[in-house]
C-alpha cells in the first residue's frame, strides 16, 4: 500500500529506507504537518517514488527542505528462533542482545520491529552471519513482512 508523505530532500530517493519516529519539536506550527505526520510511528518505510514536479518546501527540521514522495512499509531482515519457523508463519524476535559487536546484532535488534510484535515470515534466508550466538540462541535469518 503506497502512501504519499513529505521527507527531507536529501532522503528523497527511490530505495531509501527509514524508520518513522514521529513528530519532532520543530514540527509545531508547521503548515505541512498533516502531510508529514501521516505515517505509523516505529514502522520502517521504503521510498518507492519521488513525486514529479513537486516543489521543495521549507522545513524547520530539514535544512534542504522537504519533498513529496511515495512510501510503503519495508520488509525487514531479522534473526528469529529457528524452531518451528517457516515461510508464511508468524513470529516474534528473541529479545534484546547486549553483544553489539556481533555481526548479527543488526538482525537480532532490527530497526522498525518491536520485540513484542508478531510479523509474518515472507522468506527463510538461512543461517545468520554470526558463527556463535553468545546467548546460546538457535537462530535463522528471515525476511519479515511488516505490512500484514
Amino acid at each position: 500500500m503506497t502512501t504519499v508523505t513529505l521527507i527531507g530532500s536529501r532522503l528523497a530517493e527511490p530505495g531509501t529506507e527509514f524508520v518513522y519516529e514521529g513528530e519532532a519539536d520543530g514540527c509545531a506550527g508547521c503548515p505541512y504537518r498533516s502531510q508529514c505526520l501521516n505515517l505509523d510511528i516505529g514502522t520502517k518505510y521504503r521510498v518507492t517514488a519521488v513525486r514529479e514536479n513537486a516543489q521543495t518546501l521549507e522545513c524547520a527540521m530539514h535544512d534542504g527542505g522537504v519533498r513529496a514522495v511515495e512510501v510503503e512499509p519495508a520488509s525487514v531482515r531479522a534473526n528469529i528462533p529457528s524452531k518451528g519457523s517457516f515461510a508464511g508463519s508468524k513470529t516474534t524476535l528473541s529479545g534484546p542482545c547486549p553483544y553489539v559487536e556481533c555481526p548479527s546484532h543488526e538482525f537480532c535488534e532490527p530497526d522498525g520491529v518491536a520485540f513484542d510484535e508478531e510479523h509474518r515470515i515472507s522468506e527463510i534466508l538461512g543461517d545468520p552471519p554470526h558463527e556463535v550466538c553468545h546467548l546460546d540462541r538457535s537462530l535463522q535469518l528471515v525476511e519479515l513482512d511488516l505490512d500484514d
